[in-house]
């Protein structure tokens, strides 16, 4: 799941539980509410946590900056 999924679950599970004044046989609008905000703000804090292990902004794992080169050659 990434970040942007995990915002947009966030802010249907805020609107669900602060927003909607709505009643609806069978579900309770508030627990599916609070779930949707809980799930949205785990994912967004273990994408936050994982943002370097898929490359990130130039960085390492560890916080150096990467310095990637390409070198080609031409054989003869």
């Amino acid at each position: 799941m990434g970040l942007s999924v995990s915002i947009l679950l966030a802010a249907a599970g805020a609107i669900l539980i602060w927003a909607v004044d709505a009643s609806v046989s069978g579900v309770n609008l508030d627990a599916a509410g609070v779930v949707l905000l809980v799930v949205g703000i785990i994912g967004a804090l273990l994408s936050l946590a994982f943002w370097s292990s898929w490359g990130g902004f130039g960085r390492a794992g560890d916080g150096t900056t990467v310095n990637r080169t390409t070198i080609v050659e031409d054989r003869p």
